[in-house]
């Protein structure tokens, strides 16, 4: 079955960076596209960043020029660097897989304060 980890949160003053990453198994992981994804409290969830089979890219507005997705396929896994990091960042980041229908991890605690 497909199965989603990610990693790489935790807590980190205004202006600094964070790696995050998701390790996809259960499934061939290069024929995919991918998304991360993040919910803040109170708030929908929302696509931060998506990346296709081929590496295409795309940003939500908001993290444009700071926040960069990759992926490994040899490593079956997706990553997202994240810089400049702002209060409003903090959330509960999520990776994705929306084909045939969503998968999603358990998601992994990104906390951005002094």
């Amino acid at each position: 079955q497909v199965n989603l980890v990610e990693s790489g949160g935790g807590l980190v003053q205004p202006g600094g960076s964070l790696r995050l990453s998701c390790a996809g198994s259960g499934y061939m992981f290069s024929m995919y596209a991918m998304a991360w994804y993040r919910q803040a409290p109170g708030k929908q969830r929302e696509v931060v960043a998506r990346i296709s089979r081929s590496g295409t890219t795309n940003y939500d507005d908001s993290v444009k020029g700071r926040f960069t997705i990759s992926r490994d396929n040899a490593k079956n896994s997706l990553y997202l660097q994240m810089n400049s990091l702002k209060p409003e960042d903090t959330a509960v980041y999520y990776c994705n897989r929306n084909f045939p229908t969503d998968y999603w991890g358990q998601g992994t605690q990104v906390t951005v304060s002094s």
